[in-house]
C-alpha cells in the first residue's frame, strides 16, 4: 500500500523514472516548452525547479549538482547561461503548465509545460494598465468641471 506516498511512480522503476525526468528536463531547458502527458508534467514540476532555483548561484558546485541531475552538457550551459538570467528576480514558480486537452489514442491528458518568463506571446501582450474606472454615474468626469471654475473665480477676483 502506498499510505503517505507523496511521489508519482509514473508505472515505471525508479532508474527509469530518474532517465524519463532527466530528459524532460533537459528537453524543457533546450526548448523552452514541451508537450507530454498531465502526470508526467506535474512530475517534472517537482524535479526541474529546484535546478532552476540552483542556477540562480552560477559556482561550480552548482553546475556539478545540476549536471548530475540532468547528464546533458548543453542543457547546463543553456540553464546557467540564458535561463537563470532571465529568472534572477523570480522568486520561484518557473514553470507553467497549461492543459491541452485529452491524447487521441489512449485519451490521456495532455498539456504544454514552459518555462514562464520564455512566452514571448504573453510577455508581449501586456498592454499598460487602464485607469481605473467606475460603472457608477454617467461616466463624465467631475474633477474638471469643478476645477474650470476654481480658475474662474480666480479670474475674477
Amino acid at each position: 500500500m502506498r499510505h503517505g506516498d507523496k511521489i508519482n511512480n509514473l508505472g515505471r522503476k525508479s532508474a527509469h523514472r530518474k532517465a524519463m525526468l532527466a530528459n524532460l528536463a533537459s528537453s524543457l531547458i533546450l526548448h523552452k516548452r514541451i508537450n507530454t502527458t498531465l502526470a508526467k508534467a506535474k512530475a517534472l514540476r517537482t524535479y526541474v525547479e529546484p535546478l532552476l532555483t540552483k542556477s540562480k548561484d552560477d559556482s561550480t558546485h552548482s553546475r556539478r549538482t545540476v549536471f548530475a541531475y540532468l547528464g546533458n552538457k548543453e542543457a547546463v550551459t543553456i540553464l546557467f547561461k540564458e535561463v537563470a538570467t532571465k529568472i534572477a528576480d523570480r522568486p520561484g514558480g518557473y514553470t507553467r503548465i497549461i492543459k491541452t486537452g485529452n491524447r487521441l489514442g489512449d485519451n490521456a491528458d495532455t498539456c504544454l509545460i514552459e518555462l514562464v518568463d520564455f512566452n514571448e506571446n504573453l510577455l508581449g501582450a501586456k498592454a499598460p494598465a487602464k485607469a481605473k474606472s467606475s460603472r457608477r454615474g454617467s461616466g463624465k468626469k467631475k474633477a474638471a468641471p469643478a476645477a474650470e471654475s476654481t480658475d474662474d473665480n480666480a479670474k475674477s477676483e
